[in-house]
């Protein structure tokens, strides 16, 4: 007989080992609940603040980013200036507009998705239903296009395109270069990044809408989610309409020439602001815009979406670039998790900027770099001074010093600064070339992806 004593000593065990059983329980649950919301810890803002400091005190970018979660936004950072006239200078802020460039194209796409949604159209529609005049015309579908598979040359590729960069064009005038250019391979042959794809795409929103394609735009996306800085740009920079010129540094920030905003039409010539891009990827993926099929082929086929990966997680988006601007628009549908950085001055490179932005946001180990470069003697520099060409090739390439730094300057461009690594090797990061010197053979080598040019200084 177990006496009251007893008794109440395994009631007590009984009742510790339910807690014990009822706190492993919540463990698991709260464990499973944070995995599945991916949770993160509380975001480094400091550090960021740090990182952006660094770029504008080095004069390494101007730009301006957003960070949003599930639609809150954690964070929002401009450096630099949208206009700089002399030593007035407008700084950019949240609310500057950039030209995004090929970000440009996701929103073409959802149009052409909204469009099949609807009935008006296939995508296996060829290209002859709607500008036969193109090559190959009865056999590139709706579908190669959106997914750069129908061999239609780039217009960047095109001289008659490039010569009509600073002027505007009309969407016949650029219709009829794209129908006179040479396919590059047969539809569906391969995949190659094609321009002037989504400016067909762009015209055929417009004919299946009767609609222009700004007011399509507005019908079905912009006013449709509340974006309000999101529009065509139609001629040249607006300072009214507070958007931003683009920049390049030299020996200080230099204003870019202007690419008319017409020769990109629904492929790039878009003007928005990284909050207005959160926005819109949000809502493309809360199906707000097309549907989950619609969106599951943008991902597969990348139909304007591709993906990027960061701290082992997969995003999706795409980026941007013309004249100076740069764009870089992504989402994690997971931990809906939307990153958009717009800038108008491209010096280290964009890539580098949001590898580190991915690390601070998920804690990882992350350095902030110094941008500090060696010195070197103006004795030594003098040596690399002068003129620099090779036989047959179209540009000449002059080195001048400023004191203790070199600028190397192409012909028909701005000098660009030159940063050193060693007593005789330089890179202009921003365009990933490297530039050694040899004054014994008055010679200079750039490499660049792999390629490498000698030069010869002139007497």
């Amino acid at each position: 007989m177990k006496t009251l004593s007893t008794h109440n000593e395994v009631s007590a065990r009984h009742l510790r080992g339910l807690i014990k059983a009822s706190a492993l329980f919540l463990t698991i649950v709260l464990l499973s609940a944070l995995s599945a919301t991916g949770y993160t810890q509380p975001l480094d803002k400091a550090k960021l603040d740090q990182f952006f400091d660094r770029l504008a005190d080095r004069n390494k970018a101007m730009g301006s980013l957003t960070i949003a979660k599930d639609g809150t936004i954690l964070y929002t950072r401009a450096i630099g200036y949208s206009h700089i006239n002399g030593t007035a200078k407008k700084p950019l802020t949240s609310a500057t507009r950039f030209r995004v460039g090929s970000v440009t194209k996701m929103f073409t796409a959802a149009m052409i998705l909204q469009l099949v949604e609807e009935g008006k159209m296939k995508l296996t529609d060829t290209l002859n239903s709607f500008f036969p005049q193109i090559p190959n015309a009865n056999r590139i579908t709706i579908a190669h296009i959106l997914a750069h598979r129908s061999g239609i040359q780039d217009v960047m590729n095109i001289p008659a395109f490039r010569a009509s960069r600073f002027r505007p064009i009309s969407k016949n005038e650029l219709l009829a270069i794209i129908a006179k250019s040479t396919p590059d391979f047969a539809p569906d042959e391969r995949y190659a990044y094609s321009n002037s794809g989504y400016v067909v795409l762009g015209m055929i929103v417009e004919k299946v809408t009767g609609k222009s394609y700004e007011l399509a735009l507005q019908e079905r996306i912009t006013s449709r989610i509340g974006l309000k800085d999101t529009y065509p740009g139609t001629g040249p920079i607006d300072l009214d309409r507070d958007e931003s010129f683009s920049y390049k540094y030299g020996r200080d920030w230099e204003q870019q020439p202007e690419t008319h905003i017409s020769l990109l039409f629904g492929s790039g010539f878009l003007i928005s602001t990284p909050n207005d891009l959160a926005s819109f990827i949000r809502a493309l993926f809360d199906g707000k815009i097309i549907t989950q099929e619609s969106l599951s082929q943008m991902k597969q086929n990348k139909f304007a979406m591709e993906p990027f990966t960061y701290n082992g997680k997969t995003f999706y988006g795409h980026t941007g670039g013309i004249d100076n601007f740069g764009s870089w628009l992504v989402y994690l549908p997971e931990e809906k998790l939307a990153v958009a950085y717009a800038t108008n001055a491209k010096v280290y490179p964009v890539s580098n900027i949001m590898d580190g932005i991915f690390d601070i946001y998920y804690n990882k180990p992350f350095t902030i770099p110094t941008f500090e470069s060696i010195r070197i003697s103006p004795e030594v520099l003098e040596q690399y001074v002068g003129v620099y060409s090779s036989p047959g090739a179209p540009v000449k390439f002059t080195v001048t010093r400023d004191d203790t730094r070199l600028f190397v300057q192409m012909t028909g461009q701005s000098a660009i600064p030159l940063e050193p690594t060693t007593q005789d090797t330089f890179k202009i990061e921003s365009a990933g070339i490297v530039i050694t010197f040899d004054a014994a053979q008055s010679q200079m080598r750039l490499l660049r992806n792999g390629r490498e040019r000698v030069l010869t200084k002139e007497n």
